[in-house]
């Protein structure tokens, strides 16, 4: 029996056990949106605007296990998209992107609603891929779905010519697949890992810092595990926060740009660096020549051997899957532990005493007000009413970096945001994609009044498909961030920083058919909040009016060392 391409489509995204895709219609994919309409195996949700459907895609896949899979058609619709996928591009997120393309005897003439996919989204892809003939249809989705989850995942975009939707030939979908060209390193280099081992026992000021790469790959409690048997302090970048718990005495907060004074001074000053899963990205390190005028031994573990000594030279590369690698690792110290050679107790109790000197600057204080509502208060009321149990998606800003500080994330995948490419706009259909994927948690969405009005028609795709996500909108009228580097960096000029005729959100909500809060005291944070967990069958959205000259502190200024950290106001 023969079937026609949009049949092979919908077919191999049931042999991929795909429960849910995020798209919107158009002319090139209406013989895939026939065939969709016919199924039941898996939900298609219909967002308002194709970046949001790549936004829940991605955060579909970062909330869970899965791979993401988003549906666009030709020119526009891919157009609208590319943000998304460059978005989950540099977060390295696993993701499937079908879009469609003009008829092939079109392609190259201009026709309508048609654009070079492939090379506009060749630059912020993992791979792409362009379907000529419908017998290549079911093995190109095959290695979508291998390529994008494999590796260091990414995302991988297969674009369909309107006509090889239509045209038929048998379908067999491969079990498995093998790209001679496409093999990445999964197993550590057992030399390198052996000595990665004594160089980690001979430290005296260790540090253990984890980034995103932890996170995909479920290495979380093996890393946990080398942690604690060491006593070694450790940090989780923005995007690996949840990877070691936040509550551990252990843990010293997040690194970088607005990480906390205790992490960057022992980033800074100490001997052996033990760096899993990240990436050393300028907001992390800051300078790269001031990161490296201090000596230090650096263990890099990460699976793709591009990101080795790309910003910071290392001494010890592992390439490999980091579950794999500190599988190994964690073994091989056990077994030089248990023939006599232990970490230096003396010279780590010293380190601790110097660490635990840092934290006393209590460098997250802030201000309390009984007057104006503090953005940190509602965040901490957050973690409390939600007792950190929540799934929390951000927006790019402010509120992010408050959410980050202190909503404390315990477990991987909780905490969902935009790390690399920096995206406003994300965290609505963020929440969206982290509900789907799981409908019994409780889902926040912390964003700012700016970030909002980005994605905010996709209200209304959470009222029909009746996702009663929670909205914490830290409302300053400011483009928050702008506003603080145009304060400490631009002598208080807030050129086009100020956020003027807002809409009225409550009723905005309440249009789409919501519930909406505007609170303004600080003694109704934590009321309002309880009320709106309460709701379990309804989207809330809280709006609340926040300190207008609140700023995140610590904060290192671009180009300076992260020990060159402004902790406050009376800094500048």
């Amino acid at each position: 029996m023969e079937h026609n391409g949009a049949e092979i489509v919908v077919k191999c995204l049931q042999e991929e056990k795909v429960k849910h895709v995020f798209g919107y219609p158009g002319g090139a994919v209406l013989y895939i949106y026939d065939e969709i309409f016919k199924q039941k195996e898996f939900q298609h949700i219909l967002v308002r605007h194709e970046q949001a459907a790549v936004h829940a895609a991605d955060a579909y896949a970062r909330s869970s296990e899965n791979v993401g899979v988003c549906l666009v058609t030709s020119g526009p619709g891919v157009t609208n998209a590319v943000t998304g996928i460059a978005t989950a591009y540099m977060d390295s997120i696993p993701m499937v992107i079908i879009s469609g393309q003009v008829p092939t005897h079109a392609i190259g003439l201009d026709a309508f609603q048609e654009c070079d996919t492939v090379g506009i989204t060749r630059p912020c892809v993992k791979h792409n891929f362009l379907v000529k003939d419908v017998k290549d249809l079911a093995l190109t989705i095959k290695k979508a779905f291998y390529i994008a989850s494999s590796g260091r995942p990414g995302p991988v975009l297969v674009d369909i010519p309107k006509d090889i939707t239509r045209e038929k030939c048998k379908f067999q979908y491969p079990k498995k697949i093998n790209l001679r060209s496409y093999c990445p390193t999964v197993v550590g280099h057992s030399g390198q890992i052996r000595k990665a081992a004594q160089l980690i026992l001979s430290a005296q000021r260790p540090m253990v810092y984890t980034g995103g790469g932890v996170i995909l790959s479920n290495a979380s409690e093996i890393v946990k595990k080398l942690v604690k048997f060491l006593n070694f302090p450790c940090t989780n970048t923005l995007m690996g926060l949840g990877s070691f718990p936040a509550t551990d005495p252990q843990f010293l907060g997040m690194p970088g740009m607005h990480g906390t004074y205790e992490c960057n001074l022992a980033m800074q000053n100490c001997d052996v660096l033990i760096a899993i899963g990240a990436r050393f990205d300028d907001r992390v390190i800051g300078n790269p020549k001031d990161f490296a005028q201090h000596a230090r031994k650096i263990i890099h573990i990460d699976i793709d051997p591009s990101s080795i000594s790309k910003r910071v030279k290392v001494d010890m590369p592992i390439v490999g899957d980091v579950r794999n690698v500190v599988s190994e690792l964690l073994i091989q110290i056990e077994s030089l532990v248990s023939n006599g050679n232990n970490v230096n107790q003396n010279k780590l109790e010293d380190w601790w005493i110097q660490i635990n000197n840092w934290r006393e600057k209590n460098c997250l204080f802030y201000k309390k007000s009984e007057s104006v509502i503090k953005p940190q208060y509602v965040v901490e009321k957050l973690y409390e009413i939600t007792r950190g149990d929540a799934f929390i998606t951000s927006d790019v800003g402010q509120h992010q970096m408050w959410a980050a500080q202190y909503y404390k994330f315990n477990e991987p995948r909780k905490w969902i945001n935009s790390g690399g490419l920096g995206t406003m706009g994300v965290g609505l259909p963020y929440a969206m994609g982290a509900k789907l994927s799981n409908p019994a948690s409780d889902v926040a969405c912390v964003t700012g009044e700016a970030s909002i009005q980005m994605c905010i028609q996709e209200l209304s795709t959470c009222h029909q498909y009746k996702l009663p996500i929670k909205v914490v909108n830290l409302n300053n009228r400011y483009l928050g961030m702008v506003r603080q580097w145009q304060e400490i960096e631009y002598e208080s000029r807030y050129s086009e920083s100020y956020m003027e005729s807002l809409p009225d959100f409550v009723s905005l909500a309440e249009s789409y058919g919501h519930v909406g809060f505007k609170i303004e005291s600080p003694s109704d944070v934590e009321p309002v909040l309880k009320e709106a967990f309460a709701m379990k069958d309804k989207l809330v959205f809280m709006d609340f009016i926040t300190d207008q000259e609140e700023n995140v502190w610590p904060m290192v200024q671009t180009g300076k060392g992260l020990s060159d950290m402004l902790l406050g106001s009376e800094d500048l």
